[in-house]
C-alpha cells in the first residue's frame, strides 16, 4: 500500500467514524441513509469533467455552452453575443468557415473547452473561481483572450461559479457576494426595453432603446408588475396611433414602430406610462448607441433612411441641446452612449452638466483600461456591464470594484443574442448593483432574467431589499 492509499484509507475511516456519531447523536430512524448523505456533504468536490457543446442564441446564431461536471453534480452555463465587437473587448472566437452557419460557428471555441480546458481544469476546486479564471487566462496566453475564445472561457467560468455555489450549498447569489466580498444582496431596478430602434429594429429610428424604470416600486415583484403592465398599454397606444403593423418587436422584444423622430417615440412611451397610472412612479433612460449613426464629426438621425441620408446632420453641440430638451420634457434620468465611443470631448461636457446619469457602453466596451480613463476623465458616471466583453467571472468582479470605488453607478445587461442562462440575475443580486438591463417583458430569454429575480426575492422574505430610488448605487 502506497502512502497516498494510506492516507486515503484512514481519512475516509475517520469520515465514516464520524458520519456514525452524528447518526447516534441524531437519532435518525434510517441511520444507512443518514450516514450516506453526511459521507457524501464530507467529500469535497472537485471538478471531474469539462464538456461543451454549440447551441444558439436568441438570433439562431451559434454560441457556446458547457457542462460543468464535479462530485456533486452537472453544472451548466452558455454565453451571450452581442451584435458587433470591439477593439478593446475580449475576442469571441468564431469559426470563419462561411460554409457552416454563415461564418458564425463556434467549433474551435467549443473544442478549446473539450480538449484544452477540460484537462487543465480536472481535479480543482469549483470553490476557487480566481484560481480557475486565471489557470484559463494563462492557457490562453493572450491579451484579450484570443486563443482559447472569450466565449469559451466565460461559459467554462460561470458553469464553475454555479458548481462553487452548489459545493458551498448556498445560491448562487450569495456565492457571488462572498466572492466580491459584499454581504448584502440587492434587488436592482429593472430597465425594461419598450421601444427598439438603432441595429436593434427595422424602423427609421436612430437610437438604439427607450427602456422604463420601475423606480418607484417598492419590491421587485411590483416593478415587474409595472413594467409588464405599461408595456402592455404601450401596445395599445401604438396599434391606435399606427395599427397593428408597427407592434412588431425588435431583437430585445421592444415594439418597433416607424416613428420620425425621438420625441415622437418618447410621447408614446409617456402616454403608456401615464394610462397605466405611474407617471410618478415610472422613470426613462435611453440607449442612443450614437456610435452607429456617426458620420465624421456628425450625427446622422436618417441614417436608416436611404431616401433622406445626409438631410438630418446634428453636430455634437447640437446633440447636447436636444438631450438636454429631451430630459426637460420627459422623465429620463439615463443616457447611454450619446455620442461616438472615440468623441470623449463631448461626452465629458455632456457629462459635466449632471443633467443625467451618463452610461458608458461603447466607450468602456467593459475593458478595466477603458474604464480607468474614464475615471480619471470624468468621462461618464455609468458602467454598462456585459461579462461576454470581459471574459471572466473573477474580473467582473473586479471591473465592478472599480466602478464602484469610482461611486459610478453599475448596470449590468444582456446582450442581443441571448440564451435562456439566468446568471447575470445573480450577478447583479451578488454585486449589489443598482440597475440591470434584460430587455423587455417578453420573449423567453429576456424574462428568465427578471424571473430569476422574483424567485431570489421570494427566497430572501423579509430580508429582500429592492434598490427602487437608491438605483444609481
Amino acid at each position: 500500500m502506497s502512502v497516498q492509499e494510506y492516507l486515503d484509507k484512514h481519512m475516509l475511516s475517520r469520515k465514516l467514524e464520524d458520519a456514525v456519531n452524528a447518526a447516534v447523536r441524531a437519532k435518525t430512524p434510517d441511520p444507512v441513509l443518514f450516514i450516506s448523505n453526511h459521507m457524501k456533504k464530507s467529500v469535497q468536490s472537485v471538478i471531474t469533467k469539462v464538456k461543451a457543446r454549440q447551441i444558439l442564441d436568441s438570433r439562431g446564431i451559434p454560441t457556446v455552452e458547457v457542462d460543468l461536471h464535479t462530485n456533486k453534480g452537472v453544472f451548466r452555463a452558455s454565453v451571450p453575443s452581442g451584435d458587433s465587437s470591439g477593439m478593446y473587448e475580449a475576442v469571441e472566437l468564431r469559426d470563419g468557415d462561411k460554409g457552416v452557419y454563415l461564418g458564425n460557428g463556434v467549433a474551435k471555441a467549443v473544442k478549446n473547452i473539450n480538449d484544452k480546458i477540460s484537462e487543465a481544469l480536472v481535479g480543482m476546486d469549483p470553490t476557487l473561481q480566481s484560481q480557475i479564471d486565471q489557470a484559463m487566462i494563462d492557457l490562453d496566453k493572450t491579451e484579450k483572450k484570443g486563443e482559447l475564445g472569450a466565449n469559451a472561457i466565460l461559459a467554462v467560468s460561470i458553469a464553475a461559479c454555479k458548481a462553487g455555489a452548489a459545493e458551498k450549498e448556498v445560491p448562487l447569489y450569495r456565492h457571488i457576494a462572498d466572492l466580491y466580498g459584499k454581504v448584502s444582496p440587492m434587488l436592482p431596478v429593472p430597465a425594461f426595453t419598450v421601444i427598439s430602434g438603432g441595429k436593434h429594429a427595422g424602423n427609421n429610428l436612430a437610437i438604439q432603446e427607450i427602456m422604463i424604470l420601475p423606480t418607484g416600486a417598492n419590491r421587485f415583484v411590483e416593478a415587474l408588475q409595472m413594467g409588464t403592465e405599461t408595456y402592455h398599454h404601450l401596445k395599445a397606444v401604438i396599434t391606435e396611433k399606427y395599427g397593428t403593423h408597427d407592434c412588431n418587436v425588435g431583437e430585445s422584444g421592444g415594439f418597433a414602430p416607424n416613428v420620425s423622430s425621438f420625441r415622437e417615440a418618447l410621447d408614446l412611451v409617456k402616454e403608456a406610462i401615464r394610462r397605466a397610472g405611474y407617471t410618478d412612479k415610472i422613470q426613462i433612460a435611453l440607449d442612443v448607441a450614437a456610435t452607429n449613426f456617426c458620420i465624421g464629426t456628425k450625427y446622422d438621425l436618417d441614417f436608416k433612411s436611404p431616401q433622406k441620408l445626409g438631410q438630418n446632420f446634428l453636430s455634437a453641440e447640437d446633440m447636447v441641446e436636444l438631450y438636454r430638451e429631451l430630459c426637460n420634457d420627459f422623465p429620463i434620468v439615463s443616457i447611454e452612449d450619446p455620442f461616438d465611443k472615440e468623441d470623449w470631448e463631448h461626452i465629458k461636457r455632456f457629462s459635466s452638466t449632471g443633467i443625467c446619469q451618463v452610461v458608458g457602453d461603447d466607450l468602456l466596451m467593459s475593458n478595466a483600461k477603458r474604464i480607468e480613463r474614464a475615471i480619471l476623465e470624468y468621462a461618464c458616471n455609468a458602467l454598462l456591464l456585459k461579462i461576454n466583453q470581459v471574459g471572466t467571472v473573477t474580473e467582473v468582479i473586479e471591473v465592478v470594484k472599480q466602478a464602484k470605488e469610482a461611486h459610478w453607478g453599475v448596470v449590468t445587461s444582456h446582450r442581443c443574442g441571448e440564451t435562456i442562462d439566468s446568471f447575470i440575475a445573480d450577478l447583479s443580486v451578488g454585486l449589489s448593483v443598482g440597475q440591470i438591463k434584460a430587455g423587455a417583458p417578453c420573449r423567453g430569454e429576456r424574462l428568465e432574467k427578471y424571473i430569476q429575480l422574483l424567485r431570489i426575492e421570494e427566497e430572501l422574505g423579509d430580508q429582500a431589499v429592492y434598490c427602487g430610488v437608491d438605483w444609481k448605487q
